[in-house]
C-alpha cells in the first residue's frame, strides 16, 4: 500500500456476533486517498428485529433508537458507493466484512474487496505486547476516540492508527506487516461459492457438508470453523468413495458455539438425529446398555437396557455401553481379573462348580466354599469404579459456557447456556426468549451414552462451574 491508496475504514454495530443469524444496526466509513481524508460517513440501520439490553449496554443504541432508521437494504446503494474501489480495512476485519458481505448478498449485491485487518497488523508489527483490542492500540498509541463502540467514532480511530504507523513505521516494514494483515482467500473447488471462505469464522462450532441433491454427507466440529473446514476441502487425499471432500461437497453450512462443549453438543445431537453418509454412526442410543446387580441376593448381574431404566436406577447401575456384547466383555474381564464366579455372575451355565473354580481361578461362590455375601460384596467394589455418576444438579439447569478467543471489538459473543437435565442435552439458546422455551420444554428422548461421557469429561476438567437452576420457572409454567 502506497500513498496513492483508496483505503476505507469501516466499523460496525451488530444485534450479536453470528452474521448469519443477527443484523447490523449502525454503519461507519471513513475513506482516505492519497494519504488525505476525504470522506466520513455513518448511518444508523434498522436491523428488523430488537436489540437485547446486554447489546444496548454496550453500544449505547436501543431499539428505540433505530426504530425509525432505514433498512440496510435503503442505504446499500450508498454503502457500497462508499467502498467502491477501496482497500477495506478494519479491526477483527473479518468479522465486519462477513456481515456487510451478508448484508449485500439480502439484497442481490455480491461485494468482494481486499481486506486488511488491523488487529493482524498490530500484532505483526508488535509482537511483544500481548493485547491488540482496540482499547489496548488507543491507549499503547496514544489515540483519541470521540464515541468508542459507535460505528464512526470507532472508524476514524482505525484511521487515525493508520495514518500514525505511515509516519513512524519505515514503508517497507510496514507494507510487509500489511501484506501478512491481509485475509487471504484461499482457493475453493469451483463449484462452490466464491465468498465462502471470508464467511467462515474463526470460532468454534459444528458444520455439515452436502452433497449433490443436498444429501448430508458429514458433520464436524472444530474450535476454529474456518480452519477445519478450508483444511477439509483443500485436502488432497482421497476421501469417501475414492473422491476428495473438494470435489463431493456441493454446499456448507455451520452453526458458531460459544466454546467446545456447545460445539460437541450440537455436534452429537445433529450426528444422531440426522445420520450423515460419511460419520462414523454409534450404535443407536436406545440399545445402550449398563450393569445392574440384581435385587435379590443370588448374586447374578443383570444387562439392562438404559432406556428402561427410571433416573433414581440410574445411579444405583455400572457402567455405560453401546451394546450387550460390550457389557458382557467388561463384566467377563471385570470377574477373571477379581476372581469372580462366572456362574454366579449369570455369565456362564453349569450343574457343578464352574470352569474357573476349577483351575483356581475362581474362590469357589459356586460350591459355598467363599460365602455368597462375601463374594457379592466383592462384586460391587469391583463394579465400583464404573458406577454411573449421580445427576450432580437439584434437576434442569442451563449451564453457562463463556465464549473463547479474541471477539469482534463489540464484545457482543459473550456465551451461550446449554440446557441439560439428568444428563440429557435439551438444547442451547444465546437469547432469553430461548432460554425461556427450553427451561419449560418437555424432556423428549433418553440417557445418552455420548453426552453422558462428554459431560463427564468437561465437568471433571472445569470445576468452576456457572449454572442457573431452571426448576422454578418450568413449576411456574406447570401451575
Amino acid at each position: 500500500m502506497d500513498a496513492a491508496d483508496h483505503l476505507v475504514f469501516v466499523d460496525l454495530e451488530t444485534t450479536g456476533a453470528n452474521p448469519a443469524c443477527h443484523r447490523i444496526t449502525e454503519v461507519g466509513v471513513v475513506r482516505v486517498q492519497n494519504g488525505v481524508l476525504v470522506d466520513e460517513w455513518s448511518s444508523l440501520v434498522n436491523p428488523e428485529c430488537s436489540i437485547s439490553p446486554y447489546i444496548e449496554a454496550f453500544t449505547g443504541i436501543s431499539s428505540e433508537m433505530v426504530a425509525e432508521a432505514p433498512r440496510f437494504a435503503d442505504i446499500a446503494a450508498t454503502v457500497l458507493e462508499k467502498l467502491r474501489g477501496a482497500v477495506f480495512i478494519a479491526h477483527n476485519a473479518r468479522f465486519d466484512y462477513s456481515f456487510l458481505r451478508g448484508e449485500f448478498r439480502k439484497v442481490g449485491v455480491d461485494y468482494a474487496a481486499e481486506v486488511l485487518c488491523t488487529v493482524k497488523l498490530s500484532r505483526r508489527l508488535f509482537p511483544e505486547h500481548a493485547r491488540h483490542n482496540l482499547d489496548a492500540l488507543i491507549e499503547r498509541h496514544g489515540l483519541a476516540c470521540s464515541a468508542r463502540h459507535r460505528a464512526l467514532g470507532d472508524a476514524r480511530v482505525l484511521k487515525d492508527l493508520w495514518l500514525k504507523l505511515k509516519r513512524e513505521i519505515p514503508a517497507q516494514a510496514l507494507a510487509a506487516a500489511a501484506a501478512q494483515a491481509a485475509l487471504s482467500t484461499p482457493k475453493l473447488p469451483a463449484h462452490l461459492p466464491p465468498g465462502l471462505a471470508d464467511e467462515l469464522p474463526d470460532t468454534p462450532g459444528a458444520y455439515r457438508f452436502f452433497g449433490e441433491n443436498d444429501v448430508l454427507l458429514y458433520i464436524g466440529r472444530s474450535n476454529s470453523l474456518r480452519s477445519r473446514i478450508l483444511a477439509q476441502l483443500a485436502d488432497e487425499r482421497a476421501g469417501p468413495r475414492g473422491r476428495t471432500w473438494g470435489a463431493l461437497v456441493q454446499r456448507v453450512d455451520w452453526v458458531q458455539t460459544a466454546g467446545e462443549l456447545g460445539a460437541m453438543l450440537l455436534e452429537s445431537s445433529w450426528t444422531r438425529s440426522q445420520k450423515p453418509l460419511h460419520n462414523r454412526h454409534h450404535k443407536s442410543h436406545t440399545e445402550a446398555v449398563t450393569l445392574r446387580p440384581a435385587a435379590d441376593s443370588s448374586g447374578r448381574v443383570q444387562i439392562r437396557r438404559i432406556d428402561t431404566l427410571e433416573t433414581e436406577d440410574l445411579a444405583q447401575s455400572f457402567g455405560v455401553f453401546h451394546s450387550q456384547k460390550d457389557a458382557l466383555k467388561a463384566l467377563a474381564d471385570i470377574a477373571r481379573a477379581q476372581q469372580l464366579c462366572l456362574k454366579v455372575l449369570g455369565l456362564e451355565e453349569s450343574s457343578g462348580s464352574c470352569f474357573a473354580s476349577q483351575i483356581g481361578k475362581c474362590r469357589g461362590a459356586c460350591t459355598g466354599k467363599e460365602p455368597l455375601m462375601l463374594h457379592n460384596m466383592r462384586v460391587q467394589l469391583a463394579l465400583s469404579a464404573l458406577k454411573i455418576k449421580s445427576w450432580p444438579f437439584p434437576g434442569r439447569i442451563a449451564l453457562r459456557e463463556r465464549a473463547v478467543g479474541e471477539f469482534s471489538s463489540d464484545g457482543t459473543l459473550e456465551g451461550e447456556f446449554h440446557v441439560l437435565e439428568h444428563w440429557m442435552y435439551l438444547g442451547s439458546a444465546r437469547t432469553e426468549e430461548e432460554l425461556a422455551a427450553l427451561s419449560t420444554r418437555h424432556a423428549y428422548g433418553v440417557f445418552d451414552v455420548d453426552v453422558y461421557k462428554m459431560l463427564l469429561r468437561y465437568f471433571s476438567n472445569h470445576p468452576n462451574l456457572v449454572w442457573h437452576d431452571l426448576r422454578a420457572a418450568k413449576e411456574a409454567c406447570v401451575s
